[in-house]
Formats: C-alpha cells, sequence, structure tokens
C-alpha cells in the first residue's frame, strides 16, 4: 500500500463495497489525489482478479500512459491534471473527490442530479477521442471524475489508435466484467460480430455505446454513435 493513500471502493446499493476497477488497483488519498496503481493487489481485487498477465498488466500501464498524455497535451480541459511515475507503475490524478459514479449513487442513467451539464461535456470528451482518432471502450461512469464543475476522463488502458491492429473480443474479455460480457454477447450477435474474429475498431466502438445504455441515457449513446458514424 502506498504511504498516505488507501483503497478506493465504489460503495453499490444491495452490493456494498466493490472494487473500482478490474485492471488496477484503485486508492485515493486524503489531499485530493487519486491513484491508478498498476499492480495486481490481491487484497483489493478480493480474489476475483482478471489481469493476472504481469506482461498484460504493463501494456495496460503503457496504454493509459500514451493516451492521457495524448489528452494533456490536446484536450488538457478534458482530463485531470496528472503526473506519472513510471517506476512504481502509477498514474497520479488530482481530483476534488468520489466519481461521477459514487456520487450519483452507483445507480441510474443521468447525473444531471450532480452535475447538470454532464451529458454535453461528455459527448465533448467523446468528440475529442474521435478527433485524435482513439477508440475508448473504458466508458463506465466511475472512468470520469468532477473537478471545479468540469467533467474529466481517465481509464485510457483501454484505448486504441489508428496504428492499432483490429482486435478479437475473446482477446480482451478479461478487461471486461462478468456482468458486462453477459449484456454483450446478445449485442454481439445481433451486430454480427465473431468473438473469436478480428473486428475494426470503429465497430467495437458502437459496441460499447450500446452496452453503456446500461449506464447513460440513451439518447447520449446514440449521440456518441453518431460522432463516431
Amino acid at each position: 500500500m502506498t504511504k498516505n493513500f488507501e483503497y478506493y471502493y465504489n460503495n453499490v446499493p444491495d452490493k456494498g463495497l466493490c472494487r473500482n476497477n478490474l485492471i488496477y488497483t484503485s486508492l485515493i488519498s486524503k489531499n485530493g489525489l487519486f491513484c491508478q496503481w498498476y499492480y495486481n493487489d490481491k487484497d483489493y481485487h478480493g480474489g476475483h482478479n482478471q489481469v493476472v498477465d504481469p506482461s498484460l498488466m504493463d501494456e495496460k500501464f503503457e496504454r493509459e500512459v500514451k493516451f492521457l498524455t495524448l489528452m494533456g497535451k490536446e484536450y488538457p480541459q478534458h482530463v485531470p491534471v496528472f503526473s506519472i511515475d513510471k517506476k512504481e507503475r502509477k498514474v497520479y490524478l488530482e481530483i476534488d473527490g468520489p466519481d461521477m459514479w459514487e456520487l450519483a449513487g452507483c445507480t441510474g442513467t443521468d447525473y444531471t442530479h450532480v452535475l447538470s451539464d454532464w451529458d454535453t461535456q461528455m459527448l465533448e470528451i467523446i468528440q475529442a477521442h474521435k478527433d485524435l482518432g482513439l477508440t475508448k471502450y473504458s466508458l463506465h461512469p466511475s472512468s470520469y471524475f468532477i473537478v471545479n464543475g468540469k467533467l474529466k476522463s481517465m481509464n485510457y488502458f483501454f484505448t486504441y489508435d489508428a496504428d492499432d491492429a483490429n482486435i478479437s473480443l475473446r482477446s480482451v474479455m478479461s478487461h471486461i466484467s462478468e456482468e458486462r460480457q453477459a449484456d454483450l454477447f446478445p449485442k454481439m450477435q445481433a451486430m454480427g460480430i465473431d468473438i473469436d474474429k478480428p473486428t475494426a475498431h470503429k465497430e467495437i466502438q458502437h459496441l460499447a455505446f450500446e452496452s453503456f445504455k446500461t449506464n447513460f441515457r440513451n439518447d447520449v449513446m446514440e449521440a456518441a454513435k453518431v460522432i463516431y458514424a
């Protein structure tokens, strides 16, 4: 455990304290820092560790660094102020408090009561990703913090750009919760996506938007699809 930091959880109704992320270990400090620790901490993940291959964890960390840094350079208004400790495999993000999902009580698909224009700001972030040629599949509302009234994006470990080859969905299932997998399979079938065949990133991005209708209003995800049309 990092000094001055403690584990960060989401308090989900009917489930209690749940890990905030299934890739890295989530930590938070009392002085306004969130830490993505790219380390497979067995205590934090409670025996449900999904990314156990050190080389895969390294890849996720490198993707986080690459694309968070790109966003910080090109669209600094859309990401928290951050610093990176490559030796310790840690990303530190300056925040105001809990993530958007936690602030909303870890329920619902609308966050107007938390941030009045969250939907407009979120679509601006998605447009920035499109403009940079990125596809980002980690879209859960816990992937957003609110800092000084502005929505800030994070979790770039599951992001790809034009230089990345197509991937099969099977190859990334360890990144996806069992609950979301159950939601994805019928949607993949409806879209004609073969789990074992390389699929274009744009197609996976549309699948992600469709899946995250469980967490965001339908109209917001449909507008996101138009951005990537």
